[in-house]
């Protein structure tokens, strides 16, 4: 699977937003889509022209991606589960991107970033239900319990990630202890209840053309 090895701020620009990918730091006036409110590259500052409808509905897709930290095999793969289940694809395509072990972590605040989140959980710092748990693309179920292993409890890492956490605000389908560094799946998510900006029927009008 091909890997992104540049800086991911350099995709934010792209996206001419801010997706959140580099935690506090996005926050901060540090923010590279604040201090440089243009496309990368040579020619970014020039680039103005009109957006196509399927321009539009790539944009979309490549930010969702983006945000959530999939690949383009892994965001198709998705889309046609989705696909396949009762209901609105969309909302099914964002609700099974929530329920990813990764964005889990990071929608409990043990992580400031996703893309954090996933070096914790292939790092062998979480269970789920008391079992290991360490690839990033599990999806939880209603009931599930993800905690942090008690051996990596104790280190500063997690000292640290346990007392951000504790100002932070969980989603309507998480319960999350801090102090235990455990966080309970009330639910599946419904799409009311995912702040991600994203419009994502312009990602079913893109993979139905």
């Amino acid at each position: 699977m091909g890997r992104y090895t540049d800086s991911v701020c350099r995709q934010c620009r792209r996206e001419g937003e801010k997706l959140f990918l580099k935690g506090d730091r996005c926050y901060s006036v540090k923010c590279a889509v604040e201090k440089r409110p243009f496309v990368p590259g040579q020619h970014g500052q020039k680039r103005r022209q009109k957006t196509s409808e399927y321009g539009l509905q790539l944009r979309e897709k490549q930010k969702t991606k983006r945000i959530y930290g999939v690949s383009e095999k892994q965001f198709r793969n998705t889309f046609e589960k989705a696909d396949r289940q009762q209901g609105v694809t969309g909302d099914n395509l964002l609700a099974l991107l929530e329920r990813r072990l990764d964005n889990v972590v990071f929608r409990m605040g043990m992580a400031s970033s996703r893309k954090e989140a996933r070096q914790l959980v292939n790092h062998d710092h979480f269970t789920i239900n008391g079992k290991k748990a360490n690839i990033p693309s599990m999806l939880v179920k209603a009931g599930d319990v993800i905690q942090v292993k008690e051996a990596s409890a104790e280190s500063p890492k997690f000292e640290e990630l346990k007392a951000a956490a504790a100002y932070k605000t969980a989603p309507e389908w998480l319960e999350v202890n801090a102090d235990s560094l455990t966080g309970r799946v009330l639910s599946l998510p419904t799409r009311d209840q995912i702040d991600t900006a994203v419009s994502e029927h312009l990602i079913v009008e893109l993979y139905s053309r």
